[in-house]
């Protein structure tokens, strides 16, 4: 039985109503076209809500809100900037358990997933930006006697912001906290399959005291809305999470008036075992780097490079440990392991096995749905591991995106840096080991913006995120974070110097 809004809406135990309108100019408000877009609960494939489609006309009018709160939001105090960016994390830590089922309900993260890792995360980042607001400053450069030449970080203006469907709760956050701390207004388009928890927030930052116009929340599709905010030349800036071809994309619709663009795309995430790793930590570890959010990260460690001399033993524990996990209802407490985001994404990754057959790889474990005839409407993907016949295979190349591991061998230290530096990505990867000498040395060596030694996934507000090659430019989080989301004015004042004319005669 489908039931509708109100009933699924007790049901799951949320206090208020989900929105499903557009937030622009403080309020939530129709698409001008009327039309709406389905959102899905992927557990079963029921429709959520009806969410407003954000058009074209829809995105002018949200970039000319921002336009008009930006000049007041930026001479606002920096200290006063961060007094709501703090009252909203403490507004999203009071709305825990809502936010939770929500983001649960929309994305088929586990229930366990959302209380103990997305909510304190999105609250975490606010809360850092909020107390970074006041502590961001400019710098005094030393030049010649009787100058005094200082630099100013201002803030760019109207900020486009693109969010993906894997961590749209997390990532929300990690967007918008930074800009807003620095003084940007932002027009925020979430992925039109997962827009709800980012309205949820749209509303709280109601509660803080934001003014309105400053924050603007457009579903729509990325071809449309996404697009034309790349495009936009109210838009001062782009930052774009998702996809390396859509990342190229949204560079060519930047060029229009010159905008800056910051990326942060996919992933292949190399994740070495040496000989003298700790084995319990590390099979404990690669299950987490590469299953947790059902594989859905653009860091999952998503190539599993073992030594020769352990990987007979290491895959035995991987597989055991990969069955075990439990697949269910994300809003069921017990469940490890909920739904991919959509039924078009779960036959993308169960193509891929296909495609690793094809090219010799032997599917060691999953590779299919469950068969627990209560998931069966789902977009359910059991925990697969392949082995692939050569580094060079689609499936170790090639970003797959779900709880689809790839296992390849290597033989010594040499080896295993050539093939974790042979892909065209360069997010996120990391290694286990005993020795401290190889650790550091590889974490020079190895091409990507993060290194994880001997855990794996592990992130915080004050650490740059971010990658090199194909998986983009530029860094969230942290004090780098600030730095994209400003620019430097250099101000050059004359105390006392007495300066010859250069031309005599004036």
């Amino acid at each position: 039985m489908i039931m509708n809004l109100a009933e699924l809406e007790a049901a799951v135990g949320l206090r208020t109503p989900i929105r499903h309108q557009l937030f622009i100019d403080g309020r939530f408000v129709d698409a001008a076209s009327g039309e709406t877009l389905p959102t899905l609960n992927p557990h079963d494939n029921t429709v959520i809500a009806d969410v407003a489609m954000a058009g074209r006309e829809d995105v002018d009018r949200a970039v000319a809100a921002a336009q008009r709160a930006f000049p007041a939001w930026r001479r606002m105090a920096a200290a006063d900037r961060g007094r709501i960016l703090l009252k909203l994390a403490d507004l999203i830590e009071a709305n825990t358990e809502e936010l939770a089922r929500l983001e649960s309900l929309d994305t088929g993260h586990p229930l366990k997933d959302s209380r103990v890792l997305d909510v304190p995360r999105t609250a975490a980042c606010f809360r850092y930006f909020g107390g970074m607001a006041d502590k961001f400053q400019g710098e005094v450069v030393p030049v010649e006697a009787g100058f005094l030449n200082y630099l100013l970080r201002e803030p760019v203006g109207v900020v486009g912001q693109v969010v993906p469907w894997n961590f749209p709760l997390m990532f929300t956050s990690w967007k918008m906290a930074p800009a807003l701390a620095a003084g940007n207004c932002v027009v925020l388009k979430p992925a039109e399959i997962t827009p709800l928890s980012t309205l949820k927030i749209a509303e709280l930052m109601q509660q803080a005291g934001l003014p309105d116009g400053v924050v603007n929340i457009v579903p729509g599709l990325g071809s449309v809305a996404g697009q034309y905010l790349a495009e936009h030349p109210g838009v001062a800036k782009i930052a774009f999470t998702g996809s390396t071809a859509t990342g190229r994309r949204i560079v060519q619709a930047s060029a229009g008036n010159l905008k800056k663009v910051q990326l942060e795309l996919g992933g292949k995430g190399a994740n070495i075992v040496f000989d003298d790793a700790n084995l319990t930590a590390a099979v404990n570890g690669s299950a987490w780097a590469i299953f947790h959010n059902q594989g859905q990260a653009c860091i999952a460690g998503s190539r599993l490079m073992l030594h020769e001399r352990i990987a007979d033993e290491f895959l035995e524990r991987f597989l055991a440990l990969a069955r075990s996990i439990r697949l269910g209802n994300p809003l069921d407490p017990q469940t490890e392991m909920g739904p991919l985001t959509s039924a078009q994404h779960r036959d993308r990754v169960l193509a891929y096995v296909d495609v690793a057959r094809e090219q010799g790889g032997e599917v060691l474990g999953g590779g299919k749905p469950p068969a627990n005839p209560d998931l069966v409407r789902g977009c359910y993907v059991e925990p697969t591991v392949v082995r692939a016949r050569s580094e060079r295979d689609r499936i170790a190349q090639e970003e797959v995106f779900g709880p689809f591991v790839t296992v390849l061998t290597f033989k010594d230290e040499a080896e295993a840096l050539r093939i974790a530096n042979g892909t065209d990505y360069g997010l996120g990867s990391g290694l286990w080991t005993g020795n401290l000498q190889r650790a550091h040395r590889l974490a020079q060596e190895l091409q990507a913006g993060m290194v994880w030694i001997n855990s794996y996934k592990r992130v915080n507000p004050g650490s740059p995120f971010g990658g090199v090659g194909q998986s983009g430019y530029g860094r969230e989080m942290g004090f780098d974070a600030m730095r994209e989301y400003t620019q430097v004015k250099s101000v050059w004042v004359n105390v006392d110097a007495q300066i010859p004319p250069w031309y005599p005669r004036g």
